[in-house]
Formats: structure tokens, C-alpha cells, sequence
């Protein structure tokens, strides 16, 4: 079942459960979802955005409400921060088990040796890679660093 499919069936739950915060997280999902689409379409067909596409989307949407977090925490609004988390809560529901750092490690220098990136300027090939392959799964601010590590000491 792709997560198109999951989303959807988890609307109805939500629906059959009366569940209110959750209904209006995933339906909030699904306009971002609706609205990206929409965007990919092209006068060649209307094609809709891949489960990789959608993790990616899912990953803004979580960044979104952290920043907003950050800011409520700052401004003294408990209530509204915890309404994000919430939220997160909910989306992160729907994205795979995310890789600790010795899984990550370990992508990151197998697609290093794979690529044979061997200094700076491989940096775009090798970050390019690891989203294809670990989207959802991996922390790319963190990847990002190592990667800068590991390429900077060859």
C-alpha cells in the first residue's frame, strides 16, 4: 500500500474514530499533497508526485512545525507549541523508521566509495544520491556533516 493509499484510509479512521486534531492534520497533509501535484503537472500528463516525493514533503511539513515550535516555546505559548507536536506526531506516523547514526554512517561511506568521491566537489553527487536512496530516513543536515567530514579528510 503506498502512502497515497495509507493517508487516505487513515482519513477515514480518523473520521469513523471523530478524532478532530487528527482528522484536521491529515487533511492538512493532503492539501499540501493536493497542491504539490498539481504543481508536477505538466502539459504531458498529470502524473502524480511518488511516495519518495511525498517523504520529502512530509519532511518540510515537520520542519515547518519544529520552526514553529521553537517560536511558540519562545513567545511563551505552550499550548500552541504542544498543538504542533501533535501534529508531527501524526505525520511522522506515515515516514519509516528513521536510520541511527551507524546505519547512516554506513550509507554514507558505501555511497562515497561508490560514487569514488574523492574530494569537495563531489559533495553535490554524493548528497544527491543519498536522497534519492534514503529519503525519510535519513537526517540530511546531519548526513550533510558528515559527508563534509569525510571528504575533507581523503
Amino acid at each position: 500500500m503506498g502512502l497515497r493509499d495509507q493517508l487516505n484510509a487513515a482519513v477515514k479512521e480518523a473520521m469513523k474514530a471523530r478524532d478532530q486534531k487528527r482528522l484536521g492534520t491529515l487533511r492538512l497533509v493532503q492539501a499540501n499533497l493536493k497542491d504539490r501535484d498539481i504543481a508536477n503537472r505538466s502539459e504531458a500528463g498529470r502524473d502524480l508526485i511518488s511516495d519518495d516525493e511525498i517523504l520529502q514533503l512530509f519532511q518540510k511539513l515537520i520542519k515547518s512545525r519544529e520552526d514553529s515550535i521553537a517560536l511558540y516555546d519562545k513567545g511563551g505559548r505552550p499550548e500552541l507549541a504542544e498543538a504542533e507536536r501533535d501534529e508531527i506526531a501524526v505525520i511522522r506516523a506515515f515516514m519509516p523508521k528513521p536510520m541511527d547514526e551507524a546505519e547512516q554512517a554506513s550509507a554514507i561511506a558505501a555511497v562515497i566509495a561508490e560514487l569514488g568521491a574523492a574530494s569537495m566537489k563531489d559533495m553535490g553527487k554524493v548528497m544527491a544520491a543519498l536522497k534519492e536512496r534514503y529519503a525519510g530516513k535519513m537526517d540530511f543536515a546531519k548526513a550533510s556533516g558528515q559527508v563534509k567530514a569525510l571528504l575533507a579528510a581523503k
